[in-house]
This record gives C-alpha cells, sequence and structure tokens, in this order.
C-alpha cells in the first residue's frame, strides 16, 4: 500500500464519520418530534388501557385486560368493529374502481382534457367538513338536492330521510367518504398510466387485442403494483376516518355509523372512560399496522436493487 493511500483512508474515514454526525443532527427534530407525538403518546395509552380510570375513579386502578375483554363482550363495542369493517371496505372498494374508470377516461386524449383533469381534483381540495356538510345537504330529508331529483323523476313519492336510517346513513358517509377520495385514486392511477410504454398497446393491437384486451392483457398488469399501494393506503385512511362520519352522523342513528375512531372519541371525551378509550385505540392502532406493514413491503419490493 503507498503512502499516499494509507493517509487517505483515514481522512476518508473522518469525513464519513463528520457526515454521519450531520445526518443525525439533521434527523433529531424529526426523531424528538416523533418521539413526542407518536411513541409516547402510544405508550401511554398502552400502559392505561390496563386500567379503570374513568371519571367516578380519583385515580387510575389496574384491571388488567377487563377493558379488552369488554371490546370482545359487550355488543355495542363489538357494533363498532363490524361498522368499521362494513365502512372500510365498501369505502375502499368503491372509491378503487371510480378512481381506476376515471383515471382511464381522462387518460384519453380529447378537447379539454386539461380542464377536466384540474377539476376532478377538486373534490381533494375541499376541506372534508366542507365535503361532509355538502353530503349531508344533498341527504338532507326535507330540502335536500337527492330527494328533489328523485321527486321530479317520479322515482320516489315523498321525501325521504336517507339520514335517519340505519342503512341510508352508512350509505351515505360511504359516499361522501368516497366522492372525497377518488381524485386521489384517480391522481395515483393516471401517474402509472402515463408512464405505461405506447409500444406495448400497439403491440397487442397488432396481435388482435381489442380496447377490452388491452385494459386485460397490457394496461391491468403494468397497473398492479400501484393498485396495491391504492389499496392499501385507501384501507388505512379509511380506517382512521373521523371527521366526515362525526360532521354527517356523530355516529348515527343509535350506533349505525359509529366506527373505532368515532367510538374512540366517544368514551374518551363523552363517556370519559380513558382507560376503554385507550384500549380501543390500541387495537385500532394495531389494526392500522397490517395495511401499513403491506404497504412498506410493497414500497421496498418495488425499489430497485
Amino acid at each position: 500500500m503507498s503512502v499516499a493511500v494509507a493517509q487517505a483512508l483515514p481522512r476518508r474515514g473522518r469525513l464519513m464519520a463528520r457526515q454521519r454526525r450531520v445526518g443525525l443532527a439533521l434527523a433529531l427534530p424529526a426523531l424528538v418530534a416523533f418521539t413526542g407525538v407518536i411513541l409516547y403518546p402510544f405508550g401511554k395509552s398502552m400502559g392505561l388501557s390496563l386500567f379503570r380510570f374513568t371519571l367516578m375513579t380519583p385515580a387510575p386502578v389496574f384491571d388488567g385486560l377487563a377493558n379488552f375483554r369488554r371490546l370482545v363482550e359487550e355488543p355495542a363495542l363489538l357494533v363498532s368493529w363490524v361498522n368499521t369493517l362494513v365502512f372500510v371496505v365498501a369505502t375502499t372498494a368503491l372509491t378503487f374502481l371510480l378512481g381506476l374508470a376515471w383515471a382511464l377516461i381522462v387518460n384519453q386524449s380529447f378537447r379539454g382534457q386539461a380542464l377536466l383533469r384540474a377539476a376532478s381534483l377538486l373534490p381533494w381540495v375541499l376541506p372534508s367538513t366542507v365535503t361532509a356538510f355538502l353530503w349531508a345537504w344533498i341527504l338532507n330529508g326535507q330540502y335536500g338536492l337527492l330527494n328533489a331529483i328523485l321527486l321530479t323523476l317520479g322515482v320516489i313519492d315523498e321525501p325521504v330521510t336517507w339520514l335517519a336510517t340505519e342503512s341510508g346513513a352508512m350509505a351515505g358517509v360511504i359516499l361522501a367518504k368516497t366522492w372525497l377520495s377518488v381524485p386521489l385514486f384517480m391522481a395515483f392511477f393516471l401517474a402509472g398510466l402515463q408512464s405505461l410504454p405506447q409500444d406495448q398497446i400497439d403491440a397487442a393491437r397488432v396481435d388482435g387485442c381489442h380496447n377490452a384486451g388491452v385494459l386485460r392483457f397490457v394496461v391491468l398488469p403494468h397497473l398492479k403494483p400501484t393498485m396495491v399501494i391504492v389499496l392499501v393506503l385507501g384501507a388505512m385512511g379509511n380506517l382512521q376516518q373521523f371527521d366526515v362520519i362525526y360532521a354527517m352522523t356523530q355516529g348515527g342513528p343509535v350506533r349505525a355509523t359509529t366506527t373505532l375512531s368515532i367510538e374512540v372519541f366517544r368514551q374518551a371525551f363523552q363517556n370519559w372512560n380513558i382507560g376503554l378509550a385507550c384500549a380501543i385505540g390500541v387495537l385500532w392502532f394495531a389494526t392500522i399496522a397490517v395495511p401499513a406493514f403491506v404497504y412498506l413491503r410493497a414500497l421496498f419490493r418495488s425499489e430497485p436493487a
């Protein structure tokens, strides 16, 4: 080994050590914020979930897994799990299908394409509470737009109080959240379609594929990684959904639209049962962690080696 190389190695080591220190210093504020905003509250919630802690108890009383047993024994709490499953599956599936269909439409070349793409993002940029109040007005039983249209067309004979029935309320919040999320899904799919090489489509047409064949054998296989990411992100977002549901129905009528997010809020800030609310939150976090793990795994697999 030459003298120059021997002298260069320590300098290179010092440079790499200095770069690591700079990187750690730059990441430290984010790490502190993550610890204070995410890790500490979650750890505190896990601890409180093992205690009976309400306004009736002057101090938390250790109760073991009693709060978690209530989650599987009380029918009212089981309803929240069922409602969450229905809401997440229905909203994610509907948003997926409509987002893909709309992306295929706006990906075509036609006059006014850019204007339509920009207008398609409008529901996404609106605040979620504005979307909730807008759909609450559309579905209003007295002066709602939907009733006005259906009465004019003769589909119904009298106004329907859509949000006052259990099935109507759940369908209403699903529609509102779908309308809010379709633009984002459309943007993901449109980005995937823009990366599809035109020569693959031309080759499929030369082989005799019509539009349905091109969609099935070329477009959809190309969009498979995007589909996985969209489905997982959609499920995670819908599992965390609170504001649209609460602004439209507040979890009612009765408990028809009470999901886990609504249940946590209700137990913590209306019933002041902190222990039970933390137990629900812990299991809620574990539920969200499943699609998050799938998303991260798909993301790392898609990266080039």
